[in-house]
């Protein structure tokens, strides 16, 4: 078993996770910088962040189509094209519509990065390996996820605008991507059940395992392919007897994106302010969310072959719905008092004017702060304050958020994070598997926008306490979710997986 060169292609191919993750994080730090730049408001800001996510449901729906058609090595070549047209354009951008444009082309890049990759390392991997390669990709993902947090730290106080180096700086992995993926070999799968190209596939194959390796993966290709030679269709993924599997397969794409991961990469910052840090201080606290995440993504995969799936996603998710409730609990007890030093804080002179009449009152929830103001504020300072302002008035067990945070990305990242993609790879049957990763892909997406778009909505208008509380509860579900559904696939191959599910 030639486990170094497996290791080594997968690690290349789970580079687009890298930018995948990087691409998803960097906006955190550009917030302020591009709202004030584009003019932006609420709905505006909501959009420019998740739109990449409409870019990732054209990537997810055709992704998976296009690598059955032309094989996985290209359309990964093509999605690190992408990422680099993105970043260089987002960087450059002058208008808000060129900006919005950039981001999309980002998203098809990560909507193909985030199915394609997963499934060319299922189909290279030995079955002992596949788990821990697989999850290399969501590794890779979070690791892009922390250099994008280390990045914006040092280059937020750069002159001039900041915010464009923040997002260009991607061009330069993206570009060493698409060097890298040229060093690496087609899918054998791909290459016996779309071309009949046996002999390349037995050498790749002889290359990751040996002789006796390639042979009898090969004889378990070939048998899964006289079980079913007809092409995968969109009705034969709905089908009763794909039932199970579509059950499994949508259950845990809603779960992963509902209870709210997405909000807390793409606005960590924005969540430490609320919880009245300063700029610096928010910064740094999205280095330590970034910092978890990888370390409990390495934990995952340590686990991921010893301890199966299903384990790993009743912790996670259990685990999830508590910090959650933590956060809740913590933004719910939080007072704000209207003293001088926050006072002096406000920039608006009008709203300053305003917020000067409550002087010394100390109030016990967003709502009553916001009800006492609402008769010396006009609608749109009204709104500028619960935006912006209302953070320099919070008194809140800010360690308590912070811990809450923390464990929640931890339970993250030991579960739905890792395992859901695994899971994927490794339910759908061969014939189906590109067209139903992508159909799941763009599920997984949508719902991923759903929340980004709404969250600089719910933090102004419903406030965290009430925010907090919806993705606790939506947790929980996901933890009663995986405890009926979920099957084990931990140690089987893709076709005994096949087997045991349809």
């Amino acid at each position: 078993m030639n486990k170094g060169y497996t290791i080594f292609i997968s690690l290349i191919v789970a580079l687009g996770g890298f930018l995948l993750g990087f691409d998803s994080a960097v906006i955190s730090g550009a917030v302020n910088g591009i709202t004030g730049y584009f003019n932006m408001s609420d709905w505006e800001l909501g959009f420019s962040v998740g739109c990449v996510i409409f870019g990732a449901m054209a990537g997810n729906i055709s992704a998976g189509p296009l690598s059955d058609k032309f094989g996985r090595k290209k359309i990964l070549i093509i999605t690190a094209i992408l990422f680099t047209v993105s970043a260089t354009w987002s960087a450059l951008a002058t208008s808000y519509i060129e900006f919005v444009t950039a981001r999309i082309i980002g998203g098809i890049g990560i909507g193909g990065a985030i199915l394609i990759a997963p499934i060319y390392i299922a189909e290279i991997a030995p079955p002992k390996l596949r788990g821990s390669l697989v999850s290399l990709n969501q590794l890779n993902i979070v690791l892009g996820i922390s250099v994008a947090y280390f990045s914006n730290y040092f280059m937020k106080d750069l002159e001039g605008e900041s915010w464009r180096w923040m997002l260009g700086v991607e061009a330069i992995p993206a570009l060493v991507y698409f060097l890298a993926l040229f060093t690496v070999p087609r899918s054998p799968r791909w290459l016996i059940q779309r071309l009949n190209k046996v002999e390349i596939a037995e050498k790749i194959l002889i290359k990751i395992g040996g002789k006796d390796y390639a042979l009898s993966t090969k004889e378990e290709i070939q048998r899964g392919i006289a079980k079913k030679q007809e092409k995968g269709t969109l009705s034969q993924l709905f089908s009763s007897r794909m039932r199970t599997i579509v059950i499994i397969a949508f259950g845990l794409a809603f779960f992963q994106q509902i209870t709210g991961i997405n909000a807390i990469f793409y606005y960590a910052p924005t969540i430490f302010e609320q919880a009245g840090g300063n700029t610096d201080s928010s910064f740094l606290q999205a280095i330590v969310v970034g910092l978890t995440n990888l370390v409990f993504t390495l934990v995952a995969i340590r686990l991921i072959d010893k301890l199966g799936r299903k384990p790993l996603l009743i912790i996670g998710t259990a685990t999830m719905a508590i910090a959650l409730s933590m956060a809740t609990l913590a933004f719910n007890n939080a007072t704000y008092e209207v003293n001088n030093e926050a006072i002096e804080k406000v920039g608006n002179i009008e709203i300053k004017t305003a917020v000067e009449n409550l002087r010394g009152t100390s109030f016990n929830s967003q709502k009553e702060l916001f009800n006492n103001l609402e008769p010396l504020l006009s609608e749109n300072q009204l709104h500028e304050f619960k935006r912006n302002e209302v953070k320099k008035f919070i008194s809140i067990n800010a360690t308590l958020v912070l811990i809450a945070i923390l464990l929640y990305v931890a339970a993250f990242a030991i579960s739905l994070g890792p395992v859901m993609w695994t899971m994927l790879s490794e339910i759908f049957p061969g014939n189906i598997k590109g067209i139903a990763i992508s159909v799941v892909g763009f599920f997984n997406s949508l719902v991923s926008y759903t929340v980004t778009q709404f969250f600089p909505w719910e933090l102004t208008n419903l406030g965290p306490a009430i925010t907090f509380a919806i993705y606790a509860v939506l947790a929980i579900l996901s933890l009663l979710f995986v405890m009926k559904f979920v099957v084990e696939t931990k140690g089987k191959s893709l076709e005994e997986v096949e087997e045991l599910l349809t």
